[in-house]
């Protein structure tokens, strides 16, 4: 059996048992206030009585008499008139009338007239009112006795009882349950109603799940939210956060977010207007963090149910691709000095096999002096650092084959050496890479110039190319581009249309530094970019010249 329908049946036994209950109550209520009806109609009827100007007199009357009345007298006499008016007009069992000893002066029953009374009397006698439920010579009935006194107020001379009977106190008792039972009926049938639209809704919010579903779902929930590596957040249709795993708390920084507006919390505006546009692939740095954010809208049965935020670390993933770069970089370096020396080694076996031993021992000498590869990259001697010699002898190399010259700019002042090498290697990577690429789209002469500064543990780098500048002009060059189904010219385009600069700019802003564009170029100038990364460099470092000094 469905929840749902056991929670319906549950339910409409409770409501009918409140409404039993409540019935039963109330039909006790109205027993017990027609009983109260009844004693207190025959109280105020046999008060009237009492009060009668003849009945006191006449009763007066017979209690002085000490002897029995006779029953012939009675029968004909003003009390036993008094009487019987008053029991016709009032639907009454009986009005009975008698003096101090109890005996009959007015009864229905004219058999009964001089008899003594088969209830008790003497209270009466004694002043007080009784009102109760009897069983007497006409059967069980609702009476009151009220005391007769004589026109001088002295002791009782006499009773005056008052009764209805049974039937007649209950005559309203059927309709009266009647209109219980049909309120309690129709108590029922609204709360049936009342149950089946709280059915519906309970399972138009739970998406038609039982609470046994919706407890494996937590279930479940708990353990893939908990037990993966990326963060998880997930917002309802209002932009509410209801869901956030720990990873997305700590790699967004955000405490305690759910419940508030995703728009409110302390992030980044390109996260938040990411989410918003329901972008995908897009990557922010938020602290020293680089994340990649993924929006997915999330829908069941045709219904928006909200969007679903994928946040997953980049930062390790960056820095081995800054390793990989740098590797690619120097197997890069050794293909090219294995294909410079191979060749220089087939000089000097040429010049031996021709017998010009001066000439090759010439060549060999000259090789011995200046090494087994010449990067040819002008100025590379004012970079005193052997990692960025490397890279840039091997970024000069390749570009080399590629018609275009690297160079050293003579404004480049650099004492210390390399301390970030990976985050080093991915920026001047990126930046010689990309303007390597302009240049080999623009005229002749093809080069690019790479200028160095140091200051004190931070590096400076400006990197200007001889392409055509930024295309098409007035874009931004940091901006990510889509997918290459998404924009078919990409391939045809230098600057910021892939994640080069954006990651650069990513990885220089998490040390504090940054990239920005200097020169847009154009109309046959190339663009100029630069790069500050502070930490970047070692302090108190001597300068190699120095220390051969």
């Amino acid at each position: 059996m469905r929840f749902a329908t056991r929670l319906l049946l549950v339910q409409l036994a409770t409501v009918t048992a409140v409404v039993a209950v409540c019935a039963l109550v109330f039909g006790w209520l109205s027993v017990r206030q027609l009983r109260a009806e009844s004693e207190a109609a025959a109280l105020n009827i046999a008060r009237t009585v009492a009060e009668d100007h003849d009945v006191k007199s006449e009763v007066a009357e017979f209690s002085a008499d000490p002897g029995t009345p006779d029953a012939a007298h009675l029968r004909d006499g003003v009390l036993q008139q008094i009487a019987s008016d008053v029991a016709s007009r009032t639907d009454a069992l009986f009005v009975v009338i008698t003096d101090d000893h109890g005996i009959r002066l007015a009864h229905p029953n004219e058999d009964l007239l001089g008899q003594v009374v088969s209830t008790p009397f003497a209270e009466v006698l004694e002043g007080n009112e009784v009102v109760d439920w009897e069983v007497g010579t006409l059967g069980e009935s609702a009476r009151a006795k009220v005391p007769i006194y004589p026109e001088d107020a002295g002791q009782p001379v006499g009773e005056v009882s008052v009764g209805f009977e049974r039937a007649s106190v209950f005559d309203d008792l059927p309709a009266l349950l009647t209109t219980i039972a049909v309120a309690a009926l129709g108590g029922v049938a609204l709360a049936t109603f009342a149950t089946l639209l709280l059915r519906r809704r309970f399972e138009r919010l739970t998406l038609g799940l039982q609470p046994e579903e919706l407890v494996a779902l937590v279930q479940n929930q708990a353990a893939v939210l908990e037990g993966v590596g990326d963060g998880v957040v997930a917002l309802d249709p209002d932009g509410v956060v209801r869901v956030c795993n720990g990873a997305a708390a700590r790699m967004l920084r955000l405490d305690d977010p759910v419940g508030r507006r995703f728009d409110e919390l302390p992030l980044p505006q390109d996260v938040v207007r990411a989410v918003r546009e329901g972008a995908t692939a897009v990557e922010a740095v938020v602290g020293d963090r680089v994340l990649y954010l993924d929006t997915r809208p999330v829908r069941r049965n045709a219904r928006a149910l909200g969007e679903i935020l994928v946040v997953r670390d980049r930062t390790d993933v960056e820095a081995l691709a800054g390793r990989l770069e740098t590797v690619r970089a120097m197997t890069e370096a050794l293909r090219v000095q294995r294909h410079e020396f191979a060749n220089r080694l087939h000089v000097a076996s040429g010049l031996i096999d021709a017998e010009r031993v001066d000439e090759a021992r010439a060549f060999l000498g000259d090789l011995a002096e200046r090494g087994a590869v010449d990067f040819a990259v002008a100025g590379l001697e004012r970079v005193p650092d052997a990692f960025l010699q490397s890279l840039l002898g091997a970024t000069g190399a390749a570009a080399r084959e590629r018609g275009v010259t690297l160079r050293i700019s003579d404004d480049t002042l650099l004492l210390s050496e390399v301390a970030l090498a990976e985050d080093v290697a991915a920026i001047l990577g990126n930046l010689v890479g990309n303007a390597v690429t302009a240049a080999v789209a623009g005229a002749e002469p093809r080069w690019v110039e790479l200028a160095l500064l140091g200051d004190g543990d931070e590096l400076v780098v400006t990197v200007a190319d001889s392409g055509g500048g930024i295309r098409p002009m007035g874009s931004d060059p940091f901006a990510r581009a889509g997918s290459r189904e998404d924009d078919p010219d990409r391939s045809d385009r230098v600057h910021g249309h892939g994640f080069g600069l954006p990651l650069s700019r990513d990885l220089a802003r998490r040390h504090g530094g940054d990239v920005w564009l200097i020169d847009a170029g154009g109309d046959g100038a190339g663009a100029v970019f630069g790069a500050r990364l502070p930490g970047a460099l070692r302090r108190d470092t001597a300068h190699p010249r120095k220390e051969k000094a």
